[in-house]
């Protein structure tokens, strides 16, 4: 009988112990990746780099703050809620880059800040098989 139980505890453990996820790596060495493929992509000079990283981190920052408050709040925003703010947040943004990226640059990054939504959304409502429509024909 305790061999039993000692074997169900190490089964556990062992489960428990596999389901942990090893530590992120850090989110600024993340952050510094996406950004200087970002610059890569749209062709950046020094200058703009160091602009669109000002504007992207404030971006981070406001939404990182409306998450905390509404926690702070006890309140849980839903999916609708939080995707008018994340497009408020990007609509912002695009204004802030205008005069930063020249019509180039401003469209190659529509086009991947579209890909990410759609990344995002995908993976938001479940991955691969949540997609109940195909996507409409233009």
């Amino acid at each position: 009988m305790k061999a039993t139980v000692l074997t169900i505890a190490l089964l556990c453990a062992g489960a428990a112990y596999a389901q942990t996820s090893p530590p992120p790596a850090p989110r600024t060495a993340e952050a510094g990746r996406h950004l200087e493929d970002l610059a890569t992509l749209l062709d950046l000079t020094d200058g703009q780099k160091a602009q669109v990283q000002t504007i992207l981190q404030e971006q981070h920052a406001k939404m990182k703050q409306s998450f905390e408050q509404a926690k702070a709040s006890g309140t849980k925003p839903d999916w609708q809620q939080m995707k008018a703010l994340h497009e408020q947040l990007q609509q912002e943004t695009l204004q802030k880059l205008a005069p930063v990226l020249s019509a180039t640059q401003m469209k190659k990054f529509q086009i991947i800040q579209q890909a990410m939504n759609h990344h995002m959304g995908h993976m938001a409502h479940g991955g691969a098989g949540a997609a109940a429509a195909p996507p409409a024909q233009n």
